[in-house]
């Protein structure tokens, strides 16, 4: 045998010292904290190149409608030359101007209606209208006055002067 060491040993030195709980919490800790510190820098790995991915993606699509701007003006100018082939020029600018103007009106009218629709959050109001009543000091514990409650999506307002208890 190349082991001259007795198979079951008999002392506490015979043999590698175990590690005491506390060491292999120290270590489990530490195992635990270097992995947590791992995934965080992967993440932020992953996340700047993400991100600069969509900073890159968000300029395309940015010069992409400035040039689409370009390109509409020139439209519009070749829209009016090719009317000036038939009335005079000024008239051909005049119809394209106005067309825009009539376009650009539509299109205010249309957000107007949309931003006349926008709901005011009229139970947050009645909430926030009831909030002094609410914060009323009193002692933790003591409390006087009934709170207001939500039922069925509507502030059921308990009355101001109602006690309780």
């Amino acid at each position: 045998m190349a082991h001259s060491a007795p198979l079951h040993p008999t002392s506490p030195s015979a043999g590698p010292a175990q590690p005491s709980v506390g060491d292999l919490v120290k270590n489990a800790t530490g195992d635990l904290s270097t992995l947590v510190r791992g995934e965080i820098e992967l993440a932020k790995a992953e996340l700047t190149g993400s991100v600069k991915r969509g900073g890159v993606a968000t300029a395309s699509f940015a010069a992409a409608g400035v040039m689409l701007a370009f390109a509409a003006f020139f439209f519009f100018f070749f829209v009016a030359e090719l009317l000036a082939e038939w009335l005079p020029r000024w008239a051909a600018f005049l119809i394209v101007t106005a067309f825009l103007v009539l376009v650009a009106l539509v299109v205010a009218l249309f957000g107007y209606r949309m931003f006349k629709r926008i709901e005011k959050p009229e139970k947050t109001m009645e909430t926030l209208h009831d909030l002094p009543d609410v914060m009323r000091r009193e002692a933790p514990g003591q409390r006087q006055h009934a709170l207001p409650t939500v039922q069925n999506g509507h502030v059921v307002r308990a009355d101001p002067h109602t006690r309780l208890g």
